[in-house]
C-alpha cells in the first residue's frame, strides 16, 4: 500500500514542476500563446493580451503521472493494457489537441465540436461511461451529453483570472477526499488526481488575479475531458446494487462537485436561449462578470465561488462516507440546496446587470 507520505511528495514534485514551466514559459515566450482578441474574435474579461499557455503544463504533469503509476509496485504489468486508462489517455490527449488548435488557429466551431465528440466516444468504447439507466443506448447519450457539456462548461467558466483553475482544483479535491473514502484504495487514480492536482496549483500562481498568463483553450478543453472522465469513474457511478434501476444518489454527487460550471452553464444558456442569442458564442454575461458589477471586485469573485465550490463538495462528500445518511429526505434536500443557491445568484445576477445597465 502506497502511504500518504508517497502521494504528498509527488503532489508536491508535480506542483514545483508546473510552477517552473509556466515560470520559463512566461520568461521566454513574449508572443508564442498570447491571445489577440481582436483577430480571433475572443471576449473575455480582460482585453490584456497574455500568454495562453498553462494548458501545457497540465498535459505534461498528466503524462508524468501516467508514467510514474505504471511503476508503483501494487500495479501490474498490464497496466498500459488497461482499457479504461488507455481511454482516459486517449480522450485527454485528443482534448489537449484540439484545444491547442483552437488556442493556434481558432478552429471552425464544427470541428471542434466533432472532436469533443470523439472524445466522449473514446471513454464510452474504453468502458468509461456513466451507468445511469441499465439500458446502454441511454447510458452513452447521457455519457455523451455529461462529457461534450462539461468540455464546454469549463471553457465557458474560463472568462476571468483563476475562476476555472480554483474550480478545477477543488473538484479533484473532492475526487481525492472520495478516493481516500473509499474501502479499496486506487492508487493509480490517486498519483493521477494528485499530478494534475499539482500541475493547477504550480499554475494558480500564474493565473491567480491580476493573471500573467491564461491556461487557454489547451487547458480547459484538457481538464474538461478529464475532470469528465474522473467524475465518471468516481461520482457518477457510485450505485447501491440493491436499489433501483435509476437511482438518485448518483446524479446529487456530480451535481453538488460540479455545482459552480453547472449553476454557471446553466445561467448563460437559459438567458441566451431565451434572447434568441447562440449559447456558444462568448460575451460578458457569466455569472462572474454579473457578480463584479453587482460590486465586489475580481479576487472577492473568485473566493466567493471557491467557498460555494468547498461548501457543495463538503455536503458531497458527507453523503457519501454516510455522515448525512443517504435517503429520500436527504436527496431532495441536495436538489432543493442546488436550486436555492442557483436561485440567490440568479438575483444577484439580475442587480448586477441593472446595475451595469445603468452605470
Amino acid at each position: 500500500m502506497i502511504s500518504y507520505e508517497i502521494y504528498a511528495l509527488f503532489f508536491v514534485f508535480c506542483l514545483l514542476l508546473a510552477f517552473m514551466m509556466n515560470w520559463l514559459f512566461l520568461k521566454f515566450s513574449k508572443s508564442l500563446g498570447v491571445r489577440n482578441n481582436d483577430e480571433l474574435d475572443q471576449v473575455r474579461w480582460s482585453s490584456e493580451l497574455k500568454p495562453s499557455l498553462g494548458g501545457l503544463s497540465f498535459f505534461f504533469v498528466f503524462l508524468i503521472a501516467i508514467a510514474a503509476a505504471g511503476f508503483l509496485p501494487s500495479v501490474s504489468d498490464n497496466y498500459f493494457q488497461d482499457q479504461k486508462i488507455l481511454g482516459v489517455m486517449a480522450a485527454t490527449t485528443l482534448g489537449f489537441i484540439i484545444g491547442l488548435a483552437d488556442d493556434s488557429y481558432n478552429t471552425n466551431p464544427l470541428v471542434k465540436f466533432m472532436g469533443q465528440l470523439t472524445c466522449a466516444f473514446i471513454l464510452i468504447f474504453s468502458n468509461v461511461y456513466i451507468v445511469a439507466t441499465g439500458n446502454v443506448a441511454v447510458d452513452y447519450l447521457v455519457t455523451t451529453l455529461w462529457v461534450v457539456g462539461l468540455m464546454n462548461s469549463i471553457n465557458m467558466l474560463d472568462n476571468m483570472d483563476a475562476i476555472t483553475t480554483t474550480t478545477s482544483i477543488i473538484i479533484l479535491l473532492a475526487a481525492l477526499a472520495f478516493l481516500f473514502s473509499m474501502p479499496i484504495t486506487f492508487p493509480v487514480l490517486v498519483l493521477i488526481v494528485c499530478g494534475v492536482l499539482g500541475s493547477l496549483v504550480g499554475f494558480l500562481f500564474f493565473n491567480w488575479n491580476p493573471s500573467k498568463m491564461y491556461m487557454g483553450d489547451t487547458g480547459s478543453q484538457f481538464l474538461g475531458v478529464f475532470l469528465a472522465a474522473i467524475s465518471i469513474l468516481l461520482f457518477w457511478n457510485e450505485r447501491n446494487d440493491t436499489s433501483g434501476i435509476i437511482q438518485i444518489k448518483q446524479f446529487v454527487l456530480p451535481l453538488l462537485v460540479f455545482a459552480v460550471p453547472l449553476m454557471d452553464t446553466l445561467t448563460v444558456f437559459a438567458r441566451r436561449l431565451m434572447k434568441r442569442q447562440s449559447p456558444f458564442v462568448g460575451g460578458k454575461d457569466h455569472t462572474t462578470h454579473q457578480l463584479v458589477f453587482f460590486g465586489f471586485s475580481e479576487r472577492q469573485t473568485a473566493w466567493i465561488l471557491i467557498l460555494l465550490g468547498l461548501m457543495s463538495s463538503t455536503l458531497a462528500l458527507l453523503l457519501y462516507v454516510g455522515i448525512i445518511p443517504w435517503n429520500l429526505a436527504t436527496s431532495i434536500g441536495a436538489f432543493v440546496y442546488f436550486f436555492i443557491v442557483f436561485g440567490i445568484m440568479q438575483v444577484v445576477y439580475n442587480i448586477g446587470k441593472r446595475r451595469n445597465n445603468n452605470a
